[in-house]
């Protein structure tokens, strides 16, 4: 029978951090993933991570501060954030960079200007600095496993980072043909195939060589402690005793309808993670008496349905798409509805609206329209910039009279809040719904007017008009057993279940509803993998 000292499930961003963290505390640890490849949903992202106060925020020269952080988490919080957790996440989130850093592969460097996802809130972070990510990373240090990473539906191109990227860098400076030409060489890698490359290599640098194809299916709760875990694997059931602990990095359960119906406030019908988040992780910590938390919330994020061609999982974000000039979404009222512009966890809260008298709700289904102007200027989905139509899956009309009837709402309505739109442009701000009042909403739109409300306040004026519904979708679900500040897993009287540890989108999110800044879902997942590692280690000695 196999036995460790520390037992990992999952292998996102989370989970390898955690392996690594425990086996630097002297434990012999073994990691488990459900998939037949590792990486998880950190793999397919774009691999930011926001730290507050992090050691590289001085090369831009901003200052930070832990008072400053924990004004701007709590500033969020609704009375959903424990003030604790918050702390232990900006103690320990510096530490963590400088403890990756030092003893892995993984390095670190701060994305300049990119605000915080409410810049304006106290505390808050105006000209970024808490956001970082990896430089690019050469698969061809991690021998076979190269291929053993899943790859990112989202970025076909896996040899660019996320400040090459429009979404990423205030100037997007794209790397040019000869230098992606030089990157394929030793298969370089950018955005979250560099931080879980890099976290990969951490591992398998000190002998910890993942297992996939074992969904675990039971913990082993023996004397109040959980000692093991039960696996299904393609060979058959198997169990592996932990010494110290079990450390849960399993992902969420947005995947899982039941458990959708079970908790969630409202529809969540595009998830765009890796399709073995199940829930598999909550079951196994509700059956050991684990408490629960934030069971209603994902991280939220506008999903329109693609074709195959265009996206391999069907699905495509709307992200930047939707904060451009010359583009608005609508309702079926032919209203709008939210500020478009605002970051898509927080706008993924617009989905949920009712209209109580009709029982349904008021903003499903909804449509984004831009025009011809916009399509030439941005491009969308697999078409880029220049003259041209849109891809035919998306829907189009000469007017937009016309494309109110396939859309199958009101025509006239469509027109008067075009019209509004276009006035409110003109007049440089939006009344309505306070669109470019926000430095996050002027640093995504039009890439080289970011900073300006022109980034993202531009007219319709020019068809032919498209219109592609929006979707609720969700990056994963972030809520599930509550912890202490170092990960352990409590139960429903608060007391820590010994051996029991959970980081990433498995375990109760420590920001309640909200999302704090670009990279806030890898963020807590690698900062309490750091400490449940460091925790379930201490155990050895009993420290």
């Amino acid at each position: 029978m196999q036995e460790y000292d520390v037992i990992v499930l999952g292998t996102g961003a989370a989970g390898l951090t955690a392996a690594i963290t425990a086996a630097e505390g002297g434990a012999s640890v073994g990691v488990f993933e459900k998939a037949d490849k590792v990486g998880g949903t950190s793999a397919w992202s774009g691999g930011q991570v926001w730290i507050p106060n992090n050691p590289h925020m001085g090369d831009h020269g901003i200052a930070d501060s832990r008072d400053k952080a924990l004004t701007y988490i709590m500033s969020l919080s609704r009375d959903m954030i424990d003030p604790k957790l918050a702390e232990s996440y900006v103690d320990a989130g510096p530490e963590m960079v400088r403890f990756l850093e030092e003893r892995t592969p993984v390095q670190f460097y701060s994305v300049k200007d990119m605000p915080d996802y409410h810049p304006e809130f106290p505390g808050g972070s105006p000209k970024g600095g808490r956001t970082i990510e990896c430089p690019i990373y050469p698969y061809d240090e991690l021998g076979d496993w190269a291929a053993r990473v899943t790859p990112s539906p989202y970025y076909p191109n896996p040899h660019i980072t996320m400040s090459e990227t429009p979404l990423g860098k205030s100037v997007p400076q794209p790397a040019s043909d000869e230098e992606i030409a030089r990157r394929k060489i030793r298969n370089e890698r950018g955005c979250g195939q560099a931080l879980i490359g890099r976290l990969l290599k951490g591992c398998l640098d000190r002998g910890i060589e993942p297992f996939t194809e074992h969904a675990a299916k039971e913990l082993i709760l023996e004397d109040g402690a959980i000692t093991g875990v039960i696996f299904a694997t393609p060979d058959g059931e198997k169990t592996v005793r932990a010494r110290k602990g079990v450390i849960l990095a399993t992902g969420g359960f947005e995947w899982n309808d039941d458990l959708k119906r079970a908790f969630l406030r409202g529809p969540l019908t595009h998830q765009v993670s890796i399709q073995t988040n199940t829930g598999d992780g909550l079951k196994m910590a509700m059956k050991a008496g684990a408490m629960l938390g934030n069971m209603r919330e994902a991280w939220w994020t506008p999903v329109a349905s693609v074709p195959k061609e265009e996206n391999s999982m069907e699905r495509m974000m709307i992200m930047g798409q939707r904060t451009m000039p010359g583009g608005i979404m609508v309702n079926r009222k032919a209203r709008r509805f939210t500020n478009e512009a605002a970051n898509y966890n927080a706008f993924g809260a617009a989905f949920h609206v009712e209209d109580v008298a009709k029982f349904e709700y008021e903003n499903i289904p909804s449509w984004l329209i831009f025009d011809q102007h916009y399509l030439e200027t941005y491009g969308f989905g697999m078409l880029q910039a220049g003259p041209g139509e849109a891809p035919d899956w998306v829907m189009r009309a000469p007017s937009l009279q016309a494309l109110a009837d396939k859309l199958g709402i009101d025509g006239d309505a469509l027109e008067k809040t075009v019209e509004r739109w276009n006035a409110n442009c003109a007049e440089g701000h939006d009344p309505d719904f306070g669109r470019g009042e926000s430095a996050f909403d002027c640093w995504w739109g039009d890439p080289y007017k970011k900073g300006t409300k022109a980034a993202t306040l531009g007219p319709l004026v020019r068809g032919p008009y498209y219109a592609v519904e929006v979707c609720s979708g969700a990056l994963g679900t972030k809520g599930g057993p509550q912890t202490d500040v170092h990960g352990n897993v409590v139960d429903i009287d608060g007391n820590p279940i010994p051996g029991l540890y959970a980081a990433g989108n498995v375990m109760a999110s420590p920001f309640g509803m909200t999302y704090g800044g670009p990279g806030g879902t890898l963020g807590p997942g690698m900062v309490f993998g750091y400490l449940s590692g460091k925790h379930a280690a201490a155990r050895l000695t009993n420290r």
